[in-house]
């Protein structure tokens, strides 16, 4: 494997931070904050992504790793839907969509990256 231990892997501590700023924006806004299916979801998909990272890595394989990479991927692509939803239900505002889909595809990227450095 390429890295000891998860912490070692940026994706995951870039996903780390993004579960933080999703919690945080989610919680400065009132109206967004009870609405519980979008809150929920949005929160399950951002936490989904380390986590994902993790169950990989810890699983100790290759293939298993790549797998739950691949899943930590797609959630990236749910949360910038999700966000995209909550722009237009104006329960984020501009700037904090564009935070959040900046960060979703730079670690969306990242995680194809270790994809493919695994495949090699």
């Amino acid at each position: 494997m390429l890295f000891k231990k998860i912490e070692e892997i940026i994706a995951w501590q870039e996903s780390i931070n993004l579960v933080t700023t999703i919690y945080q924006m989610i919680n400065k806004n009132r109206k967004f904050s009870n609405d519980f299916g979008l809150k929920n979801q949005m929160q399950r998909s951002a936490v989904s992504i380390p986590s994902n990272i993790a169950e990989g890595f810890e699983k100790g394989t290759k293939p298993e790793f790549i797998r739950s990479l691949f899943i930590a991927k797609g959630s990236c692509g749910e949360l910038r839907t999700q966000a995209y939803i909550a722009l237009k239900l104006e329960y984020l505002c501009g700037n904090d969509y564009i935070i959040i889909d900046t960060k979703c595809r730079k670690i969306s990227g990242m995680i194809m990256n270790l994809i493919k450095s695994l495949k090699r």
